[in-house]
């Protein structure tokens, strides 16, 4: 089945666009939460990529969230200096440095947390719990099947 075709393929109907575009109003809207505590919002995703283990590696980290791994040892390097996270050479392989969140880097990221949780349901105040799960899932899908999707090598 195809959704889309060139004659209605328009931004209002783009999920590519709209996806997008959430995604930035939801980034302009964190940096101001953050900046009493001097963090970005790139910085706080890598305390919650921590926080959950999502990644314990600079490279981890930067696949996680889809950043420069120049950039993520940069935003690392800021993480650590703050005293936010900590490096731990592996004791099996020397090779690897894991990224372990420090008891000051967890209160700040919790704080940071806090901040989101009201923004959301702020936002989705008007929303039910169905709809909001039904988004939830259906994002997860479509999240799996672009991943599924690029695995494969699949291209336009």
């Amino acid at each position: 089945m195809q959704f889309y075709s060139p004659d209605d393929f328009v931004p209002e109907c783009s999920i590519g666009y709209l996806v997008r575009r959430t995604y930035q109003i939801g980034l302009a809207a964190l940096e101001p939460m953050f900046a009493d505590e001097g963090l970005s919002g790139i910085q706080w995703s890598a305390l919650m990529s921590l926080w959950f283990g999502r990644g314990s590696t600079c490279a981890e980290l930067a696949r996680d969230l889809n950043h420069d791994k120049g950039a993520m040892t940069r935003l690392v390097d800021t993480l650590e200096q703050r005293g936010w996270l900590t490096r731990v050479r592996d004791t099996e392989d020397r090779r690897i440095i894991n990224l372990t969140l420090t008891d000051e880097g967890r209160v700040i990221a919790g704080r940071c947390r806090v901040r989101v949780v009201d923004y959301w349901n702020t936002v989705l105040k008007d929303w039910d719990k169905a709809e909001v799960a039904a988004l939830v899932a259906l994002m997860q899908k479509l999240r799996d099947t672009m991943e599924t999707a690029t695995a494969g090598g699949m291209r336009a």
